[in-house]
């Protein structure tokens, strides 16, 4: 089975936490044991998992990665996001996650997040699910 996530990015740079709507594809899905893989097929994002119980992890981890890699920072890149594609290739653009009960298998405070280097933009997520 694969599936794609739409997401509309608000802002330049962001995380957008999909965590509920990769449930809802497993969900509908069936699958009670398996692997879920998403993949972002795009050059200036990328997917994580972190914290999803305190925004101000959120907050850090933007304002941490834009003082590391600075959107203006002399690039050679003409079209003015090359911060993005150095963000994206940081944080990757592929993920697996457990499925355990017909849904993600995370820690406690952990949540799945799109993240935005180059927007706001129209987005996809490939979702990939695997019985087993």
């Amino acid at each position: 089975m694969l599936d794609t996530i739409e997401i509309r990015s608000s802002k330049r740079i962001e995380l957008i936490e999909i965590t509920d709507r990769v449930n809802n594809i497993i969900a509908g899905s069936k699958i009670k044991e398996g692997i879920c893989f998403l993949n972002v097929p795009h050059t200036t994002a990328g997917i994580t998992i972190n914290e999803n119980a305190d925004s101000s992890v959120v907050y850090d981890i933007l304002t941490r990665t834009n003082q590391l890699i600075p959107p203006d920072n002399n690039y050679t890149h003409l079209e003015g996001n090359a911060d993005s594609h150095i963000k994206s290739s940081l944080f990757g653009q592929a993920l697996s996650v457990i499925i355990k009960n017909n849904s993600v298998l995370l820690g406690t405070w952990q949540g799945i997040f799109f993240c935005e280097f180059d927007g706001p933009r129209n987005r996809k997520i490939y979702v990939k699910i695997l019985s087993g």
